[in-house]
């Protein structure tokens, strides 16, 4: 044994080569936190001591290779600032720069997940095999920072700058065949002949077949493009890849600039460049924010996790109302494997329902992402039906009839009676009580809510909503079924709107107010899609429906009259009653054409304008920072108040659910991150402003008073969620 850590060990194969694996004591994955790195370094530094080895293999002894760094540790690390981050960065690229210059060939065999910083660490070898299954990519960008351990150095001397830059900022995670074919890896081969071909080139270097000396000078030198074609490559990408961005995600152009800076210099010169880039980005607020993000989506999957493990096994599922809800309920339980059928009365509705899978299918079809024969044996995972017949081998029915509480009353009352004792029974309902549904249940301990966001194929949210007698085990096998159609569930209490439309109407509720006060709706929504919003309040109610909008209005203002209800008419209810529905009749705040593709193209339409013009009380300025302030200020208190309801659990919670469910700015972090970075004090003291004048929908909580005075924050550094 020539090394022996917590994570790491390296042994001699027979006499001369050195087999250094990964293996991180504990863990199901391996991820370069500070220790392991440290060991790393130990490793390599014993590897160098050795005397007569002709070669290195570094593999994994766990399915995956390594997954990246530890994120874990990221927030801690970056508050160190700007000077300890390239310090880090050049350590790490010391150890890495002293495997790429050991005195014999080295191939690393990669099995599962190579990202990241485990990328990194694959291309400091002379050479790499890959098994059949396993992945390779450099993610950094998605969290906000640029590969800085050599991604940026070493992947365009070896691939070339175009193919790097679309790698690195892409951000994507690419199949062995699609690596080998840009020149990445040198192997594809079966996961189990992954030592035999990592030693089979070792010995082909080492007879004079393959030139890992070329290979060394080719990643250490400088990038083999003239000054024509750097512009040409460098420029062009910039610009596409700021198109694709956005200018709230600063990280993909960074990184370009990064390889640009760099293709001139040796290693050691374009290494310190990506350093001091890499730490400078890591400090950014937009940083810190996706890495919560990251973080706070861990808390969530490891939640669902544990409930997956109590669940009784979801193997056939059922959905009442077809149509476009149902069919893509429908879709998503046969698209991921789980049969289901798909009830209505009317066979129209069922061919509806049927039309809308089968559309969805079709379009994976035509993007490659299924065969036509995978497409029809994936249909056959869909029944419709009329009848109830074969409901008594259910596992759990996803209810998704009209929302209106007579008709969930009578079919939720006549299906119990039709299927098994411990079948579960759920509600796709985005406003009724699940308590009040529960009352003519027979086994209310077995009904929960199962809300569901449209488009369903689109939207990664699932609300599991537990009512007041609704049973461990319906909430744990709602969120299998949910995680096993691929959707992020998100436990809630029962209240009026749940979570997500709870905190989404007071944002509403603060764009009717500024509409009254003479602000211009198509002027706020360019305020709030700047800010980061995918679509602005206006637009976004033309998406959601006049009607519903209204309807759930209704329900927050009954269950909330302090700060949901209105006197006044707001210029929402003035579209319903004007018949001005949004998208689904084709006028709402906006008229909407077919472009060419066929999809509803949103333009100005000066009738909308004129009905708004009725609930005009005011013609106030607004700056956009007002605009901002009174869209998010109501829509982050309703979120703090969620939390001390105790109708989500965590932060970490709430702010996906916001993210997931609503599209809230990713890059901003959620609502209460938004509040922690603002500084709790000053958020209190930018409401209040606000509600002497707007009343009860601005005023703060005592509960936030409170943490404002005592300086405390939603999140700390070190606890996540």
């Amino acid at each position: 044994m020539i090394y022996q850590g917590n994570a790491i060990t390296v042994a001699r194969n027979g006499d001369d080569v050195a087999m250094l694996t990964f293996d991180l004591k504990d863990e199901s994955i391996n991820k370069l936190s500070s220790a392991v790195m440290a060991e790393l370094d130990e490793a390599v530094q014993a590897i160098r001591a050795q005397s007569g080895l002709k070669g290195l293999v570094i593999g994994s002894a766990k399915e995956v290779f390594i997954v990246g760094a530890d994120i874990t540790e990221f927030h801690g690390i970056f508050e160190k600032g700007e000077a300890f981050l390239v310090e880090m960065n050049l350590k790490v690229h010391e150890i890495f720069n002293a495997i790429e210059d050991l005195p014999f060939p080295t191939v690393t065999a990669i099995n599962g997940l190579a990202l990241g910083g485990g990328c990194e660490v694959t291309l400091a070898t002379d050479f790499r095999v890959m098994g059949e299954a396993a992945k390779i990519g450099l993610p950094e960008t998605k969290l906000g920072i640029l590969p800085g351990w050599g991604g940026c150095v070493r992947l365009p001397r070896l691939i070339g700058a175009d193919n790097a830059v679309e790698w690195i900022a892409g951000g994507s995670e690419n199949r062995a065949d699609a690596a080998l074919k840009v020149g990445v890896v040198d192997a594809v081969v079966p996961a189990e002949q992954l030592e035999a071909a990592a030693l089979d080139i070792l010995a082909r270097a080492n007879a004079g077949e393959l030139d890992y000396q070329a290979r060394r000078a080719e990643k250490t030198g400088p990038l083999k493009l003239n000054a024509i074609e750097q512009m040409m490559a460098f420029e062009t990408a910039k610009g596409y890849v700021a198109g694709k961005a956005g200018p709230h995600y600063p990280a993909p152009i960074e990184a370009i600039k990064v390889i640009q800076k760099g293709a001139g210099e040796e290693r050691a010169r374009a290494q310190a460049i990506e350093a001091k880039a890499f730490a400078k980005l890591a400090l950014t607020e937009v940083c810190y924010n996706l890495v919560g993000l990251f973080l706070n989506d861990q808390v969530v999957k490891k939640k669902a996790g544990k409930y997956e493990k109590q669940a009784r096994a979801v193997k056939q599922t059922a959905v009442l109302g077809a149509g476009i809800m149902g069919g893509g309920i429908a879709y998503q339980s046969a698209s991921r494997g789980t049969p289901i059928l798909m009830k209505d009365i009317k066979e129209e509705a069922v061919e509806l329902g049927l039309k809308e899978s089968r559309k969805l299918f079709a379009k994976q079809v035509e993007r490659g992402k299924l065969t036509t024969e995978q497409m029809a044996e994936k249909l056959t995972h869909i029944r419709p039906t009329l009848s109830y017949g074969d409901f008594g081998h259910v596992d759990l029915v996803v209810e998704a009839v009209v929302e209106n509480p007579k008709v969930k009353d009578a079919v939720l009352s006549e299906v119990e009676g039709l299927v098994g004792e411990d079948t579960i029974l759920t509600s796709n309902t985005s406003t009724i009580s699940i308590t009040r549904l529960a009352q003519n249940l027979k086994r209310p301990e077995n009904f929960c809510g199962m809300h569901f966001f449209n488009p369903v194929h689109r939207m990664p949210l699932v609300e599991v909503i537990r009512g007041e007698k609704t049973g461990d085990a319906a909430v744990a096998a709602t969120v299998a079924y949910a995680r096993a159609m691929g959707k992020t569930p998100i436990v809630v209490n029962d209240c009026p709107g749940f979570l997500v439309n709870r905190v989404l109407f007071p944002y509403f509720g603060g764009f009717s107010l500024l509409v009254e006060q003479g602000a211009d709706f198509q002027r706020v929504d360019k305020v709030m899609e700047k800010f980061g919003w995918p679509m602005g309040p206006a637009y976004l109610l033309d998406v959601v429906g006049m009607d519903t909008a209204v309807h759930a209005n209704e329900v927050m203002a009954e269950g909330f009259p302090d700060r949901m209800a209105r006197d006044a008419k707001t210029a929402i209810q003035v579209m319903f009653e004007n018949e001005r529905l949004g998208q689904k009749n084709a006028k709402g705040f906006y008229a909407y054409e077919e472009d060419r593709k066929g999809k509803p193209k949103k333009v100005s339409d000066e009738a909308a304008q004129a009905l708004v013009e009725q609930v005009v009380t005011a013609h106030k300025e607004f700056s956009d920072d007002d605009i901002i302030a009174r869209m998010m200020v109501p829509l982050c208190l309703e979120t703090v108040r969620c939390l001390e309801d105790d109708i989500v659990a965590t932060p970490a919670e709430a702010d996906m659910a916001l993210i997931y469910g609503i599209g809230f700015p990713p890059f901003r972090g959620g609502a209460l991150r938004y509040i922690d970075a603002m500084g709790v004090a000053e958020f209190v003291r930018l409401a209040d402003g606000l509600a002497e004048e707007l009343g009860p929908l601005y005023a703060p909580t005592d509960r936030l008073r409170r943490m404002a005075e005592a300086g405390e924050r939603f999140y700390s550094t070190q606890a996540q969620g």
